[in-house]
């Protein structure tokens, strides 16, 4: 196979900060063309990458060369617009949350199966060193049996990310259905199921917006989460951290504690039941603060699944489980009760 052509969709900050420089770092891609309902936005991008801008995506996917396609955009346009690009015969990789319900997940897996093509989900959590240490720390029966845990996921909001700043997408419902949840709570999700290496089967959960005015989606939670076979934790997740960025995990085991991305120079530590502790510095876990651009391996995970045609690291299927405990803790905090997960 030539080089792999790529289109983006969406020309805000997660592509020029993560697909774009990403893709274009890759030997084998040729980034061929980008979109994005603001013109001048995809022109931009399109200069910069010496790619075709478009402003219609629909328009953009007729280009038959075009093999693979990130989709960047706000959340609720993820599920029509990857559909869109699989039933065009394209690759797709989608940013989380995948979709905004569990039917449009299952609509995006299923244009996968039906026209051959790998769906992504970019989970970058899973990626990370010090997650990865941990989950092969766990697998190995070295933590004993888990008990609990904690994982949190929190900063002062996308306003000092997103391209549009205070106007920024995110605190929309109908473009962005689900607030820190959506944004940082899938990650978390996805990252006790990736660690653990099992499903959530009950959810609670408080879900609010206390921070932040003029806003229609949630900005802090709070949830409680318990396994398949009994362990429990809670997950948070908040736009109203107003200094520092808190991406922190920690797995409470029979014979020790693991601490992911909780200490500034140790991204894991380990604290065994005998007194001892091994402290790991494995590089740091990408952020959107300065100096956490490493690279978020989703990109180069995704081209070779097409190149080397293997199966993709996070499956439409593993999207969709993650953001099902997320819509739970939704129902849950409307319901007042504890959601049962299948």
């Amino acid at each position: 196979m030539g080089k792999l052509n790529i289109a983006v969709v969406g020309c805000g900050s997660i592509a020029r900060n993560r697909h774009l420089p990403e893709y274009a770092a890759e030997k084998d891609v040729e980034i061929r063309a980008v979109c994005d309902v603001v013109e001048d936005r995809a022109k931009e991008m399109a200069a910069l990458y010496n790619a075709t801008p478009y402003v219609d995506y629909h328009d953009m996917f007729r280009d038959a060369e075009i093999d693979a396609v990130s989709v960047c955009t706000p959340n609720a346009l993820h599920a029509p617009i990857s559909v869109a690009a699989l039933k065009q015969g394209k690759h797709v990789l989608c940013e989380k949350p995948m979709a905004t319900s569990s039917e449009e997940a299952a609509g995006m897996i299923e244009a996968a199966q039906e026209n051959g093509k790998k769906l992504m989900i970019g989970h970058n959590q899973r990626f990370v060193s010090s997650h990865q240490k941990a989950k092969e720390l766990i697998a190995s029966g070295k933590a004993g049996k888990i008990y609990s845990f904690r994982t949190t996921f929190g900063h002062g909001g996308p306003e000092g990310w997103s391209a549009d700043g205070k106007d920024s997408w995110f605190f929309k419902k109908e473009l962005a259905f689900i607030g820190a949840m959506g944004d940082l709570g899938v990650h978390k999700s996805d990252l006790i199921r990736f660690l653990l290496d099992e499903e959530i089967a009950e959810v609670g959960a408080l879900v609010e917006t206390a921070a932040k005015e003029n806003i229609d989606v949630d900005d802090n939670a709070v949830c409680i989460l318990k396994t398949k076979s009994g362990i429990v934790g809670t997950l948070t997740a908040s736009w109203s951290y107003v200094s520092a960025e808190d991406n922190s995990t920690i797995i409470y085991g029979e014979n020790a504690i693991l601490r992911l991305e909780d200490d500034p120079v140790n991204s894991l530590i380990v604290q065994y039941k005998n007194g001892e502790t091994v402290k790991y510095e494995l590089g740091q876990i990408q952020s959107n603060d300065e100096g956490g651009q490493t690279t978020s391996h989703v990109i180069d995970q995704f081209v070779s699944a097409i190149l080397q045609d293997k199966p993709v690291a996070v499956s439409g299927e593993e999207g969709k489980k993650s953001l099902e405990v997320i819509l739970a803790a939704l129902q849950s905090s409307e319901s007042k009760q504890l959601v049962e997960l299948n």
